[in-house]
């Protein structure tokens, strides 16, 4: 039996740091707080990538964190870090139709007590 499953490229942006207005308590509201990023987004493959394969072939690892840095609206307040993801996940399905499946991690860098890491992850296909 021969597999037909196309093969699938996962790009990934780890571990960034940006400030987001984000938050609900009181102490939150008022200033941006650090998050922490880690994209990957899931894509169809070229059948093949040779030495001289250009970069529209595959997509341009800075237009991840584009996505959840300077693509974030200012001056905006997301009340819950899923919010946050949405909106990042949602650019990147407008940026690129080749995209079907994305994995965003962010982690709320402030409110980390003992050096755990406290946030969400969020994960979704392409409707």
């Amino acid at each position: 039996m021969t597999d037909t499953t196309p093969d699938s490229l996962i790009l990934e942006v780890a571990d960034f740091d940006v400030n987001v207005l984000t938050g609900i308590y009181s102490e939150e509201t008022k200033l941006p707080q650090p998050l922490r990023f880690t994209i990957a987004v899931e894509m169809l493959a070229e059948d093949h990538y040779g030495p001289d394969t250009p970069l529209s072939a595959s997509k341009n690892y800075m237009d991840l964190k584009h996505a959840a840095s300077t693509a974030l609206p200012q001056g905006v307040h997301f009340t819950l870090i899923e919010a946050v993801a949405d909106h990042v996940i949602e650019t990147l399905f407008l940026q690129d139709a080749r995209i079907w499946r994305i994995k965003l991690k962010i982690i709320k860098l402030a409110i980390a007590e003992n050096g755990e890491s406290i946030g969400i992850t969020l994960t979704r296909t392409r409707r």
